[in-house]
């Protein structure tokens, strides 16, 4: 068995390279945001008010259903915790 070094689990685990750069990116909003939460001792309550969701859409997040939340709802949550988020885009040749 040939051991494949993968830069992250969501190389080694989404079907293609495109599918990967989605869910890194929608993995690092979701780590951002519990940060937020974290960092600032918000309940799931307040982190709901403060990111314009519901507490149930907290508890997911909380849990880090990744696979529940798409990009444009990530930024949107983030945008409205206060969060700046760029985008950095690079040749990988």
């Amino acid at each position: 068995m040939n051991a494949h070094p993968f830069a992250s689990v969501w190389d080694a685990i989404e079907n293609t390279p495109e599918d990967a750069a989605t869910m890194k990116l929608r993995s690092s909003l979701i780590m951002a945001l519990q940060a937020q939460i974290t960092d600032h001792g918000l309940s799931r309550a307040e982190a709901a008010q403060r990111f314009g969701v519901t507490e149930p859409r907290i508890a997911e997040l909380i849990a880090g259903k990744v696979n529940l939340f798409d990009l444009n709802a990530l930024v949107s949550m983030a945008a409205a915790a206060g969060l700046v988020c760029d985008i950095q885009i690079r040749d990988i040749a």
